[in-house]
């Protein structure tokens, strides 16, 4: 990982002058912490997927590209625009107004105006331009149009990879152009000639070899989940003992891989644990779709759809009725967005009804795929939960909106009414910072990697300045997400940019505030931390309604 500058300076960094040239006669930065690292050979060949033929580094002056690259990339770019009509349209309409240019977090942080998401489409549409319009044809640059040459490959590269699909631009086009769409095929078409970089397709091989993205073995994930229970134990004297790969059980509980191996995931899958045990629900985990996440959406819609099948085939296997699902990021913006298309109906499950409310949940009775939010909030409502919201009473809480729950699947008022019912005191960040207009994390998408920490932690300014307004104005000292995305990248953000701040899942305040059955004396919460039942100093005003 390259040194970063500390926050002050980073600051200083981002007050960056115009360039003197256009941004076509600019070449990509591509020094050491400047890019990710690419895919390593074995996870492309794992994956079927072409392959450069030698290890590289995108620093490398020569990219080992096959002899034929241009005719690949042009005949993919064909075929995706004949497939897509979202495609054809978006590289039509746009009138490069600027709507989107100051809302993108990476153009924020880092003053680059090939971060601006018109600027950012700019780079795939020029290509369009020169191989497809009739005008590109005949004026060239006088259209927009440039040729396909390897200085626009590095580009590629360098700026589609640092888009984290959070779609935040698409809500102030007037057009609605999704530059996440435009990302998303540039970097299908990267993949054809076996440009990818290794955070991504490292997970999604290590999804097709063990079922989740961090390559963890059946039995390793079981006995990290039997570590858990031995926690709670400690914590509330309840012993849990859930099931696996059990066939005939009424719902296939599926969740991301962070939340039973990376802090702070692992309390959020304690507080999971510590729901069911309360309400009696009868769940199964499985060893063999041990993993939420779908990486394959920073890849290519195949690979979106064969890592989406998995949670359907054992579900099919095991008999359920129907699935719940952890909280996540994008494996809600495939199964609310893409599953219909890509693997659905899912007509061999029933329409989630709650076994404990009797609600049904309508907007899942394609998927048959229910959010543990929606769940949850629907217990609340009906009064089934016994909670003690002064267990969470020294923690001043604001929420972040993932970008994919948020503006992927308009999940936005079930995980607010959660936190307000396990938690005396929360707060929200700025109007123009949350809900639809929410900020990025700055790691999304592929990017939560440590060999561009520096662009990541520019990327996530704009969110961690939000946080630092609620923090010095209320003194929240926890930032509750609902993606375990999030909870990997935030942490790090946190401690550079407002390191009084730490980082939860909701679920880890929903298993803080349960009063269980038959539970000891509750001294801690989930980490081990002493339960304090007073409001901490600096919470000054008056927590929202």
């Amino acid at each position: 990982m390259v040194d970063i500058p500390k926050p002050e300076e980073l600051i200083k960094k981002t007050d960056t002058p115009l360039p003197s040239k256009r941004w076509e006669n600019i070449p990509a930065d591509l020094s050491p912490g400047k890019f990710c690292y690419p895919t390593k050979q074995k996870s492309l060949e794992y994956l079927d997927l072409p392959t450069p033929g030698r290890e590289w580094s995108p620093a490398d002056e020569e990219w080992p590209l096959p002899e034929n690259w241009q005719e690949i990339i042009h005949e993919g770019f064909k075929e995706r625009l004949e497939k897509y009509r979202s495609l054809k349209v978006f590289m039509d309409i746009c009138v490069r107004c600027g709507a989107c240019a100051d809302k993108c977090h990476f153009f924020i942080g880092t003053g680059d105006p090939k971060n601006m998401p018109v600027v950012r489409a700019e780079l795939l549409r020029s290509i369009y331009r020169n191989d497809f319009t009739t005008a590109g044809k005949i004026l060239g640059k006088i259209a927009g149009a440039r040729k396909l040459t390897p200085a626009v490959i590095k580009e590629w590269f360098s700026y589609f990879y640092q888009c984290t699909e959070c779609r935040r631009c698409s809500v102030f086009c007037p057009y609605g152009i999704d530059t996440a769409e435009i990302t998303m095929m540039a970097r299908e078409l990267l993949t054809l000639v076996g440009l990818n970089i290794n955070w991504i397709l490292e997970p999604a091989a290590n999804c097709f070899r063990t079922g989740n993205h961090l390559g963890i073995q059946p039995h390793a994930f079981k006995e990290m989940i039997d570590f858990y229970c031995d926690d709670i134990e400690e914590v509330t004297g309840i012993r849990i003992d859930p099931s696996f790969n059990r066939k005939g059980a009424e719902i296939l509980f599926i969740t991301p891989s962070g939340d039973y191996f990376a802090d702070p995931g692992i309390y959020t899958m304690m507080g999971y644990l510590l729901l069911f045990e309360h309400i009696g629900l009868d769940y199964t985990l499985s060893t063999y779709a041990s993993e939420g996440g779908n990486f394959g959406l920073f890849t290519s819609a195949d690979m979106v759809k064969r890592l989406n099948a998995k949670m359907y085939i054992e579900a099919k296997r095991l008999g359920v009725k129907w699935i719940l699902g952890g909280e996540c990021g994008h494996m809600w913006r495939v199964i609310h967005q893409y599953m219909d298309t890509l693997n659905g109906p899912a007509d061999f499950l029933e329409a989630p009804v709650s076994p404990i409310t009797g609600t049904k949940f309508e907007n899942a009775a394609s998927t048959k795929m229910v959010h543990i939010m929606e769940f949850t909030a629907d217990l609340i409502k009906h009064d089934k939960l016994k909670i003690d919201p002064s267990r969470n009473d020294n923690k001043v809480v604001t929420f972040h909106d993932g970008c994919n729950p948020s503006r992927g699947m308009g999940l936005l008022e079930e995980p607010r009414y959660v936190i307000k019912n396990v938690c005396n005191n929360f707060y929200e960040m700025p109007e123009n910072t949350i809900r639809e207009q929410t900020f990025c994390c700055g790691s999304g998408a592929g990017l939560n990697t440590e060999e561009i920490m520096e662009l990541r932690m520019r990327g996530g300014l704009p969110r961690a300045n939000a946080v630092k307004y609620v923090h010095d104005k209320f003194g929240v000292n926890l930032l509750a997400c609902i993606c375990a995305i999030d909870r990997a990248s935030l942490p790090p953000l946190m401690n550079y940019w407002v390191p009084d701040v730490g980082v939860t899942g909701v679920h880890e305040l929903v298993g803080n505030a349960l009063v269980m059955d038959g539970e000891i004396e509750r001294t801690s919460d989930l980490r081990f931390e002493p339960l304090n039942d007073e409001t901490p100093e600096g919470n000054k005003g008056e927590a929202d309604e």
